[in-house]
């Protein structure tokens, strides 16, 4: 919240200039995976703090944390917002 409370009325009308704390990539038929990867990677470089690669035709989700490799789940019933998100937990069997 403090960032966006930071932002100019004009900020706020347009791209936002920040990457966000937690993000959650949906992969699609399209998407190839290394492409993918690689802009979660950047997303951690600019900042943030959680990040869900969630690749549903091999039911696998990648967990992106800030200073930590990433970690790699197969068919997880549930995903933790952890600290950045507490208390949120996405029930994972309604996308597999």
């Amino acid at each position: 919240m403090e960032k966006w409370n930071n932002l100019t009325p004009e900020q706020r009308e347009k791209f936002l200039p920040f990457c966000p704390d937690f993000l959650i990539e949906l992969m699609s038929p399209s998407d190839t995976l290394s492409d993918t990867r690689e802009k979660m990677k950047e997303y951690l470089e600019n900042g943030m703090r959680l990040g869900w690669l969630i690749n549903p035709k091999n039911q696998q989700v990648e967990i992106y944390r800030a200073g930590k490799d990433v970690e790699i789940l197969d068919s997880p019933e549930t995903l933790s917002g952890e600290d950045v998100l507490p208390g949120f937990i996405l029930n994972m069997t309604v996308i597999w």
